[in-house]
């Protein structure tokens, strides 16, 4: 026997990978995993359009690009602090429309890193956070690792996938710690007027523990007058944290950059659990934003125009589309339409689409068209249609989508 040999029969075996508790939720987002298949067909050669991830078509402006590229070669390549440079945050600020402070300011690596450190700052386990459905799917994932409890609230079409004051009454406990609320919102495109954010907010003076967090990431792509919830509720600015960034409406996905606006209390502790994770976000990226928020502005309305006349396009094919019911959108660049009409049919096999997911399946494989199921979203028997996309290439989609309904039979 060899001394190697004689070394691997003494020699513990290692311990088997054991996950962290609070991870044992966590996986891959459906979005993420039909967007891999759809890459999976496409490698084998087949002509798959994907509209299933929300990122603008649209290149970031040449001068956002040109302002980067300044910062890199000036040197801007240190460490920034933490909160984000004070001219970036004064930017920020002031384009809020209030009267926000720079140090309520807090700039991460996107939007998705501001709410991350928010619940990572301020729950504890058993802690509640009302969520509307339909709802983008990361929220839940980010308060099961913070060990507190989502409390879904569905809404319907009916009510234009809102969430009304008496539903809202009726979810908030002793252990409610926050209330969340995307308008305009993926995937629905909803938002909510400035009175039903009053109506809203006047639930919420009874309940002085329950705050607010309003993603308004969306903001500049509304087809209607827009409203913050700090507009609707200037009383409630304190407890209410303001989501936002650059990548959705500037086109900046890959830039990484989005902040939150506050109360000082919650932005300090919020800036401690950035710093022990990322620190501060790139330096290129803020400098690229600060241009973004200070530059030119002509193309928010341009882009946000030419959304809106795909939107149309899209809920006026599928509004003739057989077992679809599409509601219009008010903001976003997504359609969220009912597909109950279909669940019962049978594919051209013989197999019975039974779910919303089933139907995904089916037309991802049969007309090599990417969806997203409602379920992914909290509210089944829908599905998310993303129109950031070329015209060419939804109707394509759109032809493609008709074709496999249309073989669908009872």
């Amino acid at each position: 026997m060899t001394v190697a040999q004689d070394q691997d029969q003494t020699m513990p075996q290692p311990a088997p990978f054991r996950r962290a508790q609070r991870a044992a939720a966590l996986s891959l987002s459906e979005i993420v995993r039909i967007s891999e298949a759809a890459r999976a067909l496409q490698a084998e050669g087949k002509p798959v359009l994907t509209f299933g991830t929300g990122e603008p078509d649209f290149p970031t402006p040449p001068h956002v690009i040109d302002a980067a590229m300044k910062a890199a070669r000036a040197g801007q390549t240190t460490y920034p602090p933490t909160q984000g440079t004070p001219a970036l945050r004064k930017a920020i600020a002031a384009q809020a429309g209030f009267d926000f402070d720079p140090t309520q300011v807090l700039v991460s690596t996107g939007a998705k890193q501001v709410l991350s450190n928010a619940f990572q700052a301020t729950l504890d386990p058993g802690d509640e956070v009302i969520l509307p459905a339909p709802y983008w799917t990361s929220y839940g994932d980010m308060f099961t690792f913070c060990g507190a409890k989502q409390v879904v609230v569905e809404t319907s079409a009916e009510t234009g996938f809102l969430l009304t004051p008496e539903a809202l009454e009726a979810a908030i406990t002793d252990k409610t710690r926050w209330l969340l609320l995307n308008t305009p919102g993926n995937p629905s495109g909803a938002m909510y007027s400035e009175a039903q954010l009053a109506a809203l907010a006047d639930v919420l003076r009874r309940h002085p523990h329950v705050w607010v967090i309003a993603d308004e990431i969306y903001q500049h792509i509304a087809y209607a007058p827009f409203a913050s919830f700090v507009s609707a509720a200037p009383d409630l600015a304190d407890r209410t944290l303001i989501v936002n960034g650059v990548s959705k409406a500037h086109a900046m996905t890959g830039w990484r950059l989005g902040w939150g606006i506050g109360p000082a209390s919650l932005i300090k502790a919020m800036v401690a659990v950035q710093g022990q994770s990322t620190s501060g976000a790139s330096s290129i990226s803020q400098a690229a934003a600060l241009a973004a928020l200070t530059g030119p502005q002509d193309h928010l309305a341009t882009r946000c125009d030419a959304f809106k006349s795909r939107r149309d396009m899209v809920v006026s094919a599928l509004n003739t589309m057989p077992g679809l019911t599409c509601p219009v959108p008010e903001g976003a660049f997504y359609v969220f339409p009912s597909c109950a009409g279909t669940i019962g049919r049978k594919r051209p096999d013989g197999s019975v689409i039974e779910t919303d997911a089933d139907l995904c399946d089916y037309l991802l494989n049969e007309a090599l068209v990417a969806l997203v199921p409602g379920r992914a979203f909290g509210l089944p028997g829908h599905f998310r249609l993303s129109y950031a996309y070329s015209t060419d290439n939804l109707t394509e989609g759109l032809a493609r989508i008709s074709r496999a309904l249309d073989a669908l039979t009872d």
